[in-house]
């Protein structure tokens, strides 16, 4: 069995790179606080928590898991690597799966 490649901070230019492939998500926060973030607005409570349990189960799917900040009809998602203290690919490979399965045109038939 082969050991975990082990994760790294990104440096800012690969920061910088990697947001420009995800519209809609931001930077927040600095230093061990970093993160990527995107907010999306709902029409009423219960799409928020269809939402934020999708969320859940591409982060489950991802072995990533994001801060949620959930509202009534709001719901921010928040990715950042703790144990680099800061952004790492996984970041963002978890914002652009989540982005794919739940918002990609589907093609009809």
């Amino acid at each position: 069995m082969t050991s975990p490649v082990p994760r790294l901070a990104l440096k800012p230019t690969q920061i910088v790179s990697a947001l420009a492939s995800i519209p809609g998500w931001v930077l927040s926060g600095d230093g061990a606080d970093l993160c990527i973030e995107k907010t999306w607005d709902f029409p009423h409570f219960q799409a928020t928590m269809a939402f934020a349990n999708a969320v859940a189960w591409i982060a489950e799917q991802q072995n990533h898991h994001p801060e949620l900040v959930v509202s009534y009809r709001r719901c921010t998602v928040r990715w950042q690597t703790h144990d680099v203290q800061g952004l790492s690919t996984q970041d963002f490979a978890a914002a652009q799966a989540l982005e794919k399965q739940l918002f990609a045109e589907k093609n009809p038939a």
